[in-house]
């Protein structure tokens, strides 16, 4: 079997409207760029995962959103299990989405950070940190997307998909990516600087793909999260699941291992508790 693997890295999108030129899939095998496209829905993106599982069973795929919410959420709401948050996805994450009740917000005025251990593990990358999963829209939001994103975990599990830290990563597997740990602190929203940041990757990228890797930060981030995670083949087979009762209903991002010393080794308790502020702290209304 070796540490060939073919990778793909989905750049999300939890946009209502126009998903099919947000989400952009990467696929990177053998030192190579090999496909770089948009076009799916959210749906469409997670029935092509099955589809290239079905053909090729050595597949990891990174997926731009998290994979969890903070642990007291999923305490206070009775989740025993992220596959209960995922469900429970399924059937309210639009009403999550609305910033109809705390602790999702995104309203003009509000700002709060509710991280997971993992997020507030994960050192600056050129100034930016990780954004609370709470924040469902506003500039820079991620929490939408990850919403949106609950029920394709499910939908891939139920396909014969590991989900890691919550599973072994034997393939096929889906695990979390940050793409700023894979870009590292590039200014996206320049093209010149996207077309550098390419141009000194070590790896082969056929010139229509180079063109379309360079137009928008979206098939960027896409691009590069893929061909940075075919570097590290051999990590991702041997990674393994987490048992620690945090990340067991969190999860993690997945951190290359020439990047292990952008986390810090113990993430703070803080994380792991719901907000304190008086607008926050009636943990019940969750």
């Amino acid at each position: 079997m070796g540490d060939r693997l073919s990778v793909v890295a989905v750049d999300w999108s939890g946009r209502r409207r126009g998903e099919r030129r947000a989400i952009w899939c990467g696929a990177a095998r053998d030192g190579a760029l090999v496909r770089l496209e948009d076009g799916r829905t959210r749906g469409e993106v997670a029935e092509h995962l099955v589809a290239l599982a079905d053909t090729d069973r050595d597949l990891v795929v990174g997926l731009d959103f998290s994979f969890s919410l903070p642990a007291w959420f999923l305490r206070a709401r009775g989740y025993r299990t992220v596959d209960d948050l995922w469900r429970a996805a399924a059937a309210e994450g639009d009403d999550w989405c609305s910033c109809r009740e705390p602790p999702f917000w995104g309203l003009p005025g509000t700002c709060r950070s509710d991280l997971r251990a993992t997020e507030a593990a994960v050192a600056p990358v050129g100034g930016i940190r990780p954004k609370s999963t709470f924040q469902v829209s506003g500039a820079g939001s991620v929490g939408a997307g990850s919403i949106r994103g609950f029920p394709v975990l499910a939908r891939l599990r139920a396909a014969g998909f590991a989900i890691w830290p919550f599973d072994d990563a034997t393939p096929p597997v889906a695990l979390e990516v940050w793409p700023r740990l894979l870009t590292g602190p590039v200014v996206k929203t320049s093209t010149d600087a996207r077309a550098r940041h390419v141009d000194g990757l070590d790896a082969h990228i056929p010139a229509h793909l180079r063109a379309r890797a360079i137009a928008s930060d979206d098939a960027f981030d896409a691009a590069v999260s893929a061909v940075v995670m075919a570097r590290h083949t051999g990590a991702l087979r041997s990674l393994t699941r987490r048992d620690d009762e945090v990340t067991r209903l969190e999860g993690a991002v997945w951190v290359p291992p020439d990047q292990a010393n952008a986390v810090s080794s113990r993430p703070t308790d803080s994380a792991t508790r719901p907000p304190t502020s008086s607008a926050t702290a009636d943990e019940s209304t969750w």
